[in-house]
């Protein structure tokens, strides 16, 4: 089985900076793309920002220039630096994984979701 568990979100005030990490782990052969997406209240889930095993990333286009998406290949960790942050960007945020495992092949995977409101 393969397991995505986020931490690092919580409360913070606008212009604020918060650091999410999503860390893999179970019968992984090897990870392709990375991610975070998020859903707000009533809303449907989106793309956040995604990066692939080689480092090409993607971003939505309300996060460019505020968030950056990054990885550590050797922990099977992806990251999400948000800077600037707007009080729209309160969310859930989920870690996403393209993940080929052992015996199970290749699937996408979800984490349980980390809560980040932005609020003064």
């Amino acid at each position: 089985q393969v397991q995505l568990v986020e931490s690092g979100g919580g409360l913070v005030q606008p212009g604020g900076s918060l650091r999410l990490s999503c860390a893999a782990s179970g019968s992984i052969f090897r990870i392709l793309t990375m991610g975070w997406y998020r859903q707000a209240p009533g809303k449907q889930r989106e793309l956040v920002a995604v990066i692939t095993s080689g480092g090409t990333t993607n971003y939505a286009d309300s996060v460019k220039g505020r968030f950056t998406v990054s990885r550590d290949n050797a922990k099977n960790t992806v990251y999400l630096q948000m800077n600037s942050l707007k009080p729209e960007d309160t969310a859930v945020f989920y870690c996403n994984g393209d993940v080929i495992a052992y015996g199970l092949g290749r699937g996408t995977y979800w984490g349980q979701g980390t809560q980040v409101t932005v609020s003064s």
